[in-house]
């Protein structure tokens, strides 16, 4: 039993609230009890406690909360949590929830849907909102156009401030925000940008014109993540999202473009880590799709695998008369991993904050040589005189060569492998790591050996 009664709940933290209503869920259920309980919880605490709850029982729980608490907590989850309360729902309650939608938040939550499920929902809109929503689902995956909301106000140049905040005013139920608006010439061609600040704190009688400030925006069918970065660089509330000609066709909210990031984030540290993004809670993923995210990043580990056992049969016959060289070899290529990945780690956040672009790949290397080339000589000493004063000089010499060696050509590789990933218009996250495991694991054991030869002469 949880260390407090369901009574007690508003009055508890976050944790013991959740594992409260998680107890009582999984036992005898009072409905009425946890009806007022769960009504008296922030819609953030409700969103945790459903996100560790399997659909049938979230769908329960979903059930027991009043209408607007519980289209604020819809709106707040996951879109694939979202997908499977869709399935748990009644229809009537699903097709209500649906229609109160963002037409932003409804297509990611078509992308989740089969496609019966997705079309029927559809089919049940208004028209007005079956048009906003289609227009949406027109654009390519992947793209801001695809996250973007069609509901904003938008104000005239020539309007004085007065008449832009009446039209504000009209506009406040149906518009995503108020608080950052574009400025449009007849034919919906962006012109400018304009803040509620700036209207309000403007003189009744000036003009829409002399308070905006210059246009900034983005395409339709650009990058989203990119268009959001955009976004949070500039640290602006809304940003136009325009078509080929300009006019504008949407906004993007700065809570969509700090979601979209946050999801950008976490598949890239997903994917540097050699599993494929959850797009779930860990606790309502079923084992299969764990299984899923994470055996096909092993098997190509393992076939790259082979081709270090290659390089070893190769040498066999040096490490037959220097057996003591076999011990190292885990020590060496695991060096050469974590180094190689580090640079590759740091190259990889450094493109997506837009602090790099593949044009620098000639500094990047340059720079990672550097960093790889101290690096190995800091450890290349220490591993010098350690290794030196168990098995000899010839064996320290040996392995803190190969350190320095290995350290540079890791650091570089693992430098250059996102920048060249982008070129290809490949996830960096995804082709650097596989690459790296594979390549410093062999080219590093043929530095070792090769210089084990030439120093040993053997």
């Amino acid at each position: 039993m949880s260390e407090i009664s369901l009574s007690q709940l508003q009055d508890a933290d976050r944790d013991a609230a959740t594992k409260a209503v998680e107890d009582a869920m999984d036992g005898d259920l009072d409905l009425p009890e946890l009806t007022t309980a769960v009504r008296s919880l922030p819609a953030s605490w409700v969103v945790e406690i459903l996100d560790r709850l399997s659909s049938k029982r979230g769908a329960v729980l979903y059930r027991l909360l009043e209408k607007e608490q519980a289209l604020e907590v819809f709106e707040n989850l996951d879109p694939s949590l979202q997908g499977d309360l869709v399935g748990a729902l009644q229809d009537d309650d699903v097709a209500a929830l649906f229609a109160d939608l963002d037409p932003d938040d409804r297509v990611e939550l078509l992308d989740e849907l089969p496609a019966t499920v997705a079309r029927r929902l559809l089919q049940g809109l208004p028209p007005q909102e079956r048009a906003l929503t289609a227009d949406i689902l027109g654009y390519p995956q992947g793209s801001i156009g695809r996250r973007m909301s069609p509901e904003f106000v938008a104000v005239r140049p020539e309007m004085t401030c007065a008449e832009a905040l009446r039209r504000v005013s009209e506009h406040l139920d149906d518009a995503e925000t108020v608080y950052t608006m574009p400025v449009t010439d007849a034919h919906r061609v962006l012109v400018g940008i304009v803040s509620l600040r700036d209207l309000m704190k403007a003189p009744v009688g000036t003009a829409v014109a002399e308070v905006m400030q210059r246009p900034l925006d983005v395409r339709a069918t650009d990058d989203a993540e990119e268009s959001a970065r955009r976004c949070a660089d500039l640290k602006l509330l809304a940003l136009p999202v325009v078509d080929n000609e300009n006019r504008v066709v949407g906004i993007l909210t700065v809570d969509d473009a700090l979601s979209i990031l946050e999801s950008a984030d976490s598949e890239d540290q997903a994917r540097i880590g050699g599993v494929e993004p959850l797009r779930r809670p860990y606790l309502t993923a079923p084992v299969t799709g764990l299984v899923r995210s994470r055996v096909v990043w092993l098997l190509v580990l393992a076939v790259g695998a082979t081709l270090t056992v290659q390089v070893l049969e190769v040498f066999e016959a040096t490490l037959e008369q220097v057996v003591t060289l076999a011990l190292f070899v885990p020590l060496l290529i695991g060096t050469g991993g974590n180094t190689g990945n580090q640079a590759a780690t740091t190259v990889t956040r450094a493109l997506a904050l837009g602090d790099v672009r593949p044009r620098d790949l000639g500094k990047v290397v340059f720079r990672e040589l550097r960093v790889g080339l101290l690096l190995g000589i800091l450890l290349g000493s220490l591993a010098f005189a350690v290794t030196g004063l168990i098995y000899g000089s010839d064996i320290g010499l040996v392995i803190g060569l190969t350190f320095v060696s290995l350290c540079t050509m890791a650091a570089s590789v693992g430098g250059a492998m996102p920048l060249l990933a982008r070129v290809v218009r490949a996830d960096p996250a995804v082709f650097s790591n596989p690459f790296i495991s594979t390549f410093v694991d062999a080219a590093g054991l043929l530095i070792y050996f090769g210089i084990a030869k030439a120093v040993l002469g053997i």
